[in-house]
């Protein structure tokens, strides 16, 4: 009886230099850009990640990408009102773009390729956004008053602070999505070094 291995000898090598890129993308992009968020590069090898090594893999990958948002002060701001909050959306945020990336690249991948890495591409930053958002919404509502006026929000602070969260999302979804079809470049010359 020969028993199907989780992973190859190749993946596990390809998920440990992503890991080491997503630790490494994500050290260097600390500093914030847009407000008082720091953009996700690490999404890139996430998502090449999560397509060529499963989501199993993406879902690894996200999480090493929350552990170095959480050390690396970079949901300090966040930690200061929810400390318990901030570590569920941080880590929810990062292990779900890569799991549903690589559930979406897997379902589409049936069909084609060119479609299945870009809507990997896009649905990583989406996902990262849209848990971050709802994790906000429901850990840290009551203090966006306090924590706008931080940064100096005039008007509706909650408003502010999606807009903000949305020019960083417009950011890194232009960011995933011109390197979209980087990913399925990639997923073809492996696929061509298999045969």
């Amino acid at each position: 009886m020969n028993k199907k291995r989780f992973m190859s000898t190749k993946q596990l090598v390809l998920a440990g230099v992503m890991t080491a890129l997503v630790i490494v993308l994500q050290l260097l992009s600390t500093t914030p850009i847009f407000g008082p968020f720091s953009t996700a590069v690490a999404l890139v090898p996430i998502t090449i990640g999560a397509c060529l090594c499963g989501p199993i893999i993406g879902a690894w990958l996200g999480f090493i990408f929350a552990l170095v948002v959480l050390f690396t002060g970079g949901a300090s701001l966040f930690f200061a009102y929810s400390p318990l909050g901030t570590i569920i959306i941080v880590i929810l945020k990062g292990a779900l773009c890569g799991l549903v990336a690589g559930f979406v690249y897997k379902a589409l991948n049936r069909v084609n390729d060119i479609l299945a890495g870009v809507a990997a591409s896009i649905i990583c930053p989406v996902t990262n956004t849209a848990v971050f958002l709802l994790g906000s919404l429901i850990f840290l509502s009551g203090d966006a008053q306090e924590i706008g006026a931080k940064f100096g929000f005039g008007g509706s602070p909650l408003a502010i602070f999606w807009a903000i969260a949305m020019i960083n999302f417009i950011f890194e979804l232009g960011m995933c999505t011109v390197l979209g079809p980087v990913v399925v470049k990639l997923i073809n010359i492996r696929k061509k070094q298999i045969k």
